[in-house]
């Protein structure tokens, strides 16, 4: 039976001690490697399998390129033309079934060119990364991806009694995801139609309610919590994966426009009309926006109509201002519009999450007047009639799940 293969790529320049100790720790847990030279320079106590000048051409340039001076901007070059040619030729390797896993590591430089590549591989290939890094803020390096990275505690420069026992350890995690790969890529055979619906914590009712109707009726439901993860469901739905989604937790707009810790970026809400997939949108939550802790909120914000309710010790929601209602209905109309799927928008008139429940917080009046009026007057019929419900319900009761839940049937079923 083929053994599993584990890809171990990174610097061999500079870290080929390190890299030498690691492909014996492998070999030892029943796997071969292959080793990828991403290094500048030559040099190393062993060869690799697939060279430093191999992947400089895969990545569009010539080595000899940077030979003569790898500071400053020639260094930065050097490592996106080297990040490039590794992505290329992982690439390659994984479409001909050589390689299981693959293993890296490195400090700022190394876990920026290698990261980068990492981030473009298979959602399910395991990708792993030991660096100096992982204990500060990796959403630089994981991105939208599963990469797994590991604090590697001392910098990765010769062996000691800690550097051996922290890469010890990774490389029989990166042996066992190998090992386990074969199983792994079975799980992602797709059977059923996979539909993503958005979620927040405060919306947890009514995205529990329509998951079960539509698991019932043979869908498979991925659900992502709308503090960032909705970067993530745009990247999905881009890739092919999604085949519709009941777009209804939208914190993540005004967290952007706002500098608020749950930001998706300014591409949220895009993806769906660029892949033309049945859409239903709820405006779920989209009246808030959020910081940390109370005294984390910038002194702007920090005023009696943002009406600040501490969710829990670390994190803070704030409401918007009419005006900013407004902007956020025409921000979700124009971004419904722009699909030329079937699609719908439904309204629950008495609240858009547990805030605005009666009795919480943010209950009571006219407050979301504005924004509702923005979206209705702002959809148009450019790519299809967009059909509009206003429900007399909160976001939160069963009626108005089931009523999103059998529209969404209904729309799916058209496409």
């Amino acid at each position: 039976m083929k053994k599993a293969v584990v890809a171990l790529a990174g610097t061999l320049d500079t870290k080929s001690t390190e890299y030498q100790f690691v492909k014996d720790e492998i070999i030892k847990f029943g796997c071969d490697v292959l080793v990828i030279d991403t290094g500048i320079f030559g040099g190393s106590v062993f060869e690799a399998d697939i060279k430093n000048d191999e992947i400089a051409r895969a990545g569009g340039v010539e080595l000899e390129d940077f030979a003569a001076r790898v500071e400053g901007d020639t260094r930065v070059r050097a490592n996106l033309a080297m990040s490039a040619g590794l992505a290329v030729i992982l690439k390659k390797l994984i479409a001909e079934n050589k390689i299981d896993a693959v293993l890296g590591m490195g400090g700022t430089g190394g876990t920026d060119s290698l990261s980068a590549a990492f981030r473009q591989l298979p959602l399910e290939f395991p990708k792993m990364l030991v660096s100096t890094m992982a204990s500060n803020n990796t959403k630089p390096y994981v991105g939208n991806s599963d990469m797994i990275m590991m604090y590697s505690v001392t910098d990765i420069a010769g062996l000691n009694s800690i550097s051996r026992v922290v890469l010890s350890t990774a490389a029989h995690a990166a042996a066992g995801m190998a090992n386990g790969y074969t199983e792994t890529k079975k799980m992602t055979a797709k059977s059923n139609p996979l539909i993503a619906i958005t979620m927040w914590g405060v919306t947890t009712p009514f995205v529990m309610k329509i998951r079960g109707i539509l698991e019932s009726k043979g869908f498979d439901v991925v659900i992502f919590h709308a503090v960032g993860e909705g970067a993530a469901m745009e990247e999905l739905i881009d890739s092919g994966i999604i085949d519709g989604v009941i777009d209804a937790a939208l914190p993540e707009i005004l967290n952007n426009k706002l500098g608020g810790i749950f930001d998706a970026g300014p591409d949220r809400m895009s993806a769906a009309g660029r892949r033309s997939i049945p859409e239903l949108v709820v405006p779920g939550a989209v009246e808030a926006f959020n910081f940390g802790a109370p005294e984390t909120i910038p002194e702007k914000y920090n005023t009696p109509e943002r009406k600040v309710i501490l969710h829990n010790p670390n994190i803070t929601s704030l409401l918007a201002t009419p005006d900013e209602l407004v902007w956020l209905g025409e921000y979700v109309a124009n971004h419904v519009n722009s699909n030329s799927a079937p699609k719908a928008v439904y309204i629950p008139t008495l609240g858009l999450d547990r805030y605005m429940a009666e009795g919480g917080p943010w209950f009571g009046g006219e407050y979301l007047k504005p924004l509702f009026d923005a979206i209705k007057s702002t959809l148009n019929e450019e790519n299809g009639k967009v059909e509009v419900v206003e429900m007399e319900n909160h976001i939160n009761d069963e009626e108005f799940a089931v009523a999103v839940a059998e529209k969404f049937l209904q729309i799916y079923k058209e496409k």
